[in-house]
C-alpha cells in the first residue's frame, strides 16, 4: 500500500496499533486476498456471509461495501442476507440488510 494513501486499517487505527496494521494490509489483504482459487467477488460474498452470521457490523459494513466494489451487485448482496437471515437469525439478516441499504443510499446521493 503506498504511504501517500493511507489503507483503510491505516486510517483506522493508524500508530494506535501498528502491529494489527501491518497484518492487516500485508497478510490479509496483501497475501490471503490475493490467493487463487476464489475471485476477490466470491471472497467479498463468503466475508460478508461469514460476517452478517457472526453479528460483526462494524467490519460487515466495510466489506460490504468491498464486495460492491468487487463485482457483487446490490441484489445478489440482498438475496444473500435475506438468505442468512434463515440459518443465522434473522437480526443477522436483518442488520445486514440494513446496513446495505444506508451504503447503497448514500452511494446513490
Amino acid at each position: 500500500m503506498s504511504s501517500a494513501q493511507p489503507s483503510p486499517a491505516q486510517k483506522l487505527l493508524g500508530d494506535f496499533a501498528p502491529k494489527m496494521v501491518q497484518l492487516t494490509d500485508d497478510v490479509l489483504f496483501g497475501d490471503v486476498w490475493k490467493r487463487g482459487g476464489l475471485s476477490p467477488r466470491d471472497r467479498s460474498l463468503i466475508t460478508v456471509a461469514v460476517l452478517a452470521a457472526t453479528s460483526r457490523p462494524d467490519q460487515l459494513a466495510s466489506h460490504l461495501r468491498l464486495g460492491l466494489d468487487n463485482g457483487l451487485t446490490r441484489e445478489e448482496l440482498v438475496e444473500a442476507l435475506t438468505h442468512i437471515a434463515f440459518y443465522a437469525g434473522w437480526p443477522s439478516g436483518m442488520g445486514g440488510l440494513t446496513q446495505l441499504k444506508a451504503i447503497v443510499e448514500k452511494d446513490e446521493k
